[in-house]
C-alpha cells in the first residue's frame, strides 16, 4: 500500500531476549522492518551483553549472538537466508515474526508510513533498543 507524499506502510517487529523462558523477562535487542510496496526486509540488532548476563550469567552470549545474526541473514535473502532464500521479502518476514518459544522471541508486529524503509530500521533500533 502506497500513500500520498511518497510514504509507504511498514510493518515492524523488535526482536528480544528471553535469556530464562522460564522467568519471563525480555529486553529488546532488535528491529525487522518489512515494506511491503518495496518489497524491503531488514534488520539490525544489538545486543547489550551486561543486560544479558545480568538477567542469567550463565547465558549463551555466542548462542543468542548467532540467532540475531541468523535474523539479519534471512533479512538479507541469498545464501545468508538458508531455507528461506527463494522466499520473497513478505514471506520472509512472516517467518521471523511468527510466535516461538527460544531465547530470541519476536515481539507483535505494529505498522507505521515511512519515506525511507532503510532508515526507520536504524531509527526504530535508536529508539528502541540502544
Amino acid at each position: 500500500m502506497s500513500e500520498r507524499n511518497g510514504r509507504d506502510v511498514f510493518e515492524y517487529a523488535l526482536l528480544r531476549v528471553v535469556p530464562r523462558v522460564e522467568r519471563g523477562e525480555v529486553f529488546n535487542a532488535g528491529v525487522v522492518v518489512y515494506c511491503r510496496a518495496r518489497s524491503f526486509v531488514a534488520a539490525r540488532t544489538h545486543l547489550d551483553e551486561r543486560k544479558l548476563t545480568a538477567l542469567d550469567p550463565t547465558a549463551d552470549v555466542a548462542g543468542v549472538r548467532a540467532a540475531l545474526r541468523a535474523v539479519e541473514g534471512v533479512c538479507q535473502g541469498g545464501e545468508h537466508a538458508g531455507q528461506a532464500a527463494r522466499d520473497d521479502a513478505g514471506r520472509r518476514f512472516r517467518w521471523l515474526v511468527a510466535p516461538r518459544s527460544t531465547v530470541v522471541q519476536p515481539g507483535p508486529v505494529h505498522t507505521g508510513l515511512t519515506a525511507d524503509p532503510e532508515a526507520e530500521v536504524e531509527r526504530l533500533l535508536d529508539l528502541l533498543v540502544r
